[in-house]
């Protein structure tokens, strides 16, 4: 039987013993966000969570519910609808409202969700909390991480603060970086027979590179180094 890990599955004892002996909790920070045609639309915090779901059954811990509302840019139109994050990228073309994308939120809303999180989770008994995903929750979490340590008297773990051009999970937008871990962690939920067959046609709302060279196998990679680097931290922080 798999181990549970997810928060809301434990039993109240289990999320006790679970609790006494690493007091960690990983919170993926996702959104209901256009991610490709060959990806699953949850894919931010499908990663995240198949990531600290790894990590909380290594290291011990337990996987917080994911977040899926979150802040990024966002224009107005004077005749349709608000443009939201890849919307407006250079690889959406032309600029519309790209299919299936549902999660805007203002930033301060956002570090006000995440505050009431972070409440709650060191009422429950957490210490640590580590959180990553979509690209503009990292950033808007990196940037509090020092304030939100002395507010709530927790220790917070940040891809961006904490390991510079060393986190590996994540990295682009739908393309062979994210493409690939959804491959390891929900093989299901990726279709790439759905990308354009001509190697000149570029998909649709996708940075990085290519997603049609992306494999289960370097997925896996990625998370790997990933987890060598949590793994690592939270032995320095003694949790």
């Amino acid at each position: 039987m798999t181990e549970k890990v997810r928060y809301e599955e434990l039993l109240p004892h289990e999320f006790e013993a679970r609790l006494a002996k690493r007091p960690v909790g990983y919170l993926p920070i996702g959104t209901l966000e256009w991610h490709g045609v060959q990806n699953a639309l949850g894919a931010d915090f499908l990663q995240a969570r198949g990531l600290f779901e790894q990590a909380a059954r290594r290291f011990g811990g337990i996987v917080l519910p994911p977040l899926w509302l979150g802040p990024d840019r966002i224009t107005g139109q004077e005749d349709g609808p608000d443009l939201v994050g890849m919307d407006t990228a250079d690889s959406t073309t032309p600029n519309r409202q790209l299919p299936g994308s549902c999660y805007w939120i203002p930033r301060g809303l956002f570090l006000m969700l995440v505050e009431a999180v972070l409440a709650q989770a060191r009422r429950a008994g957490f210490r640590c909390i580590v959180a990553d995903g979509h690209g503009p929750s990292r950033r808007a979490w990196a940037e509090m991480v020092d304030a939100w340590e002395k507010q709530f008297g927790l220790a917070l773990v940040s891809a961006m603060r904490d390991f510079p051009g060393q986190w590996r999970t994540q990295m682009d937008h739908a393309g062979r970086n994210e493409t690939s871990i959804m491959m390891a962690v929900a093989p299901a939920l990726v279709d790439l027979s759905q990308l354009p067959a001509d190697r000149d046609v570029w998909p649709q709302g996708v940075g990085g590179e290519d997603p049609r060279d992306s494999t289960a196998e370097f997925g896996e990679e990625l998370i790997e180094a990933t987890l060598a680097l949590i793994g690592t931290k939270l032995d320095e922080l003694g949790v």
